[in-house]
């Protein structure tokens, strides 16, 4: 089984968010950058399919040279081949020209050497959103234009017992949904699908010296800009004093009922 794992470099945000000064991107110089959880657990998931079933994972993702750390990453944790499709440091692209770059790699002789015979990937994993933009989109877009089938939001996934389809499926609303979808397809999955590993040290050591391919891009414009972001209002904690002493016990009461702790 031929696998491609689309991921994305998304700051690395565990406090508060503090944004440039021109309000345009979010400060990293105190955090760094990683991957999306929901595409860590697509790459885990791609490797224990391969594992399963045989076959090689290829990951790609779109953005600077700096992004190679991240593809690093993605192969120390099992991954056999990356793709950089290049950006010029500062170009940032949206979701309908992210998924166009990806489409354009899937189909051409760049993947041709990782995929099989005739460059087609059986299966293409994404997360289910960018932990940063949130999209929603480049899953589906990405399948749109392959001509593909898609599912979304995918909590659990497997390959049917003819190796033709997989099945995959999701919660929605309390209610448990599962598709099959014939092999090649496009699946976006969510965090929780798996557990994914931890790096060996001998996968950390390959992927220092494994080589990443290149490819210079340059997305076209689209009709929605970003022009700033706003970190919003942090909710306010307010604190107030009941009383002193035994004098307090009433109102602790009082607020104890309200609360419904008692009756």
């Amino acid at each position: 089984m031929e696998i491609l794992v689309c991921v994305k470099r998304v700051p690395t945000v565990g406090g508060a968010i503090t944004l440039t000064a021109d309000g345009r991107s979010v400060d990293t110089r105190m955090s760094g950058f990683t991957i999306s959880p929901h595409e860590e657990c697509a790459v885990e998931e791609a490797v224990r399919l391969v594992e399963r079933f045989g076959g090689s994972v290829t990951v790609v993702t779109l953005g600077p040279v700096a992004a190679e750390e991240q593809l690093r990453a993605c192969l120390a944790l099992g991954a056999s081949a990356a793709i950089l499709l290049e950006l010029a440091w500062g170009v940032e692209a949206g979701p309908l020209a992210t998924a166009a770059a990806l489409f354009s790699v899937a189909q051409s002789s760049v993947a041709q050497s990782s995929a099989a015979v005739g460059g087609g990937f059986d299966l293409v994993l994404l997360g289910n959103e960018a932990s940063d933009t949130g999209d929603y989109q480049v899953g589906i877009r990405l399948a749109h234009l392959l001509g593909r089938p898609v599912a979304t939001g995918i909590k659990s996934l497997s390959v049917a017992d003819s190796g033709e389809s997989v099945v995959a499926s999701r919660t929605y609303r309390g209610t448990l949904e599962t598709f099959s979808l014939p092999l090649p397809c496009v699946v976006t999955v969510k965090e929780g699908i798996n557990l994914p590993r931890y790096p060996s040290l001998p996968g950390r050591l390959r992927a220092k010296r494994a080589a990443i391919t290149r490819v210079p891009v340059s997305p076209e414009p689209e009709g929605l800009r970003m022009t700033s972001l706003r970190v919003p209002d942090a909710p306010r904690q307010q604190a107030t004093v009941l009383g002193h002493g035994v004098a307090a016990v009433p109102a602790l009461v009082t607020a104890l009922s309200e609360l419904g702790v008692i009756s």
